[in-house]
């Protein structure tokens, strides 16, 4: 998958912010995926090692709508940008940029383990990413970072708008029965009505989709590996 950034990695706190206002005006969360269009579907992670300052990276394509596995990508790299909330997409993403251009085929949408535009900033991680490569992107986290939601009904695919400033930032997804829902936002080059179709169509009986789900054991097993001293 070739990538062409648009701005270097190694920003300073307050060159960040002004790029991810410039980020966000180029963010679209209004435009309905074909589906049946669908061929490719890649799930991302980031695990990090605290005490070594690595992130692990994770990019796992997927046929969709059969989810069979067609590569997997893997990167690791030193932590540069301090953690400060809000930001997180610029402490993640010189991991992540290197596991998706490893990939052999760009995919048809993405799956980001983070959020997209609901976000204090209306550019968390999906929608940066999503910018970034010009692919559409998919939020879906496990806990909320902002707004305001009714518990969905207890049956997949039951979800309730995720509210935020008076209007609607994502959606609170059932997607197990009895286990705590995601947080589905737009990142960018979709729909939210699209974004809940594609994590559900992703799911194998699991809370999470399984492109996402696939790619949290990579970091993690790259996690293992790191601690062992073999990276």
């Amino acid at each position: 998958m070739r990538l062409s950034l648009r701005h270097p990695l190694d920003l300073s706190v307050s060159a960040a912010r002004d790029w991810q206002d410039r980020l966000r005006e180029e963010v679209r969360s209004d435009l309905p995926l074909d589906l049946s269009r669908l061929k490719r579907v890649a799930g991302t992670d980031i695990s990090y090692l605290r005490e070594r300052r690595l992130a692990m990276g994770a990019a796992v394509l997927m046929s969709y709508p059969d989810l069979e596995v067609l590569q997997v990508s893997v990167s690791c790299v030193e932590v540069d940008f301090p953690y400060i909330p809000g930001l997180l997409s610029f402490r993640e993403l010189p991991a992540l940029l290197p596991a998706l251009e490893g990939l052999n085929e760009s995919p048809d949408a993405i799956l980001v383990d983070g959020q997209g535009i609901a976000h204090p900033r209306g550019c968390g991680l999906a929608s940066h990413l999503g910018v970034l490569v010009g692919v559409p992107t998919i939020g879906c986290a496990k806990s909320r970072l902002l707004g305001e939601a009714e518990e969905p009904g207890p049956e997949v695919g039951d979800w309730s708008p995720l509210l935020y400033e008076g209007r609607t930032v994502g959606a609170v997804l059932r997607t197990r029965r009895g286990v705590k829902p995601v947080y589905v936002s737009v990142g960018h080059m979709a729909d939210l009505g699209s974004a809940i179709a594609v994590v559900l169509n992703c799911l194998r009986g699991r809370r999470l989709p399984e492109p996402q789900r696939r790619a949290h054991l990579e970091t993690e097993a790259l996690k293992r590996r790191a601690q062992a001293g073999e990276i």
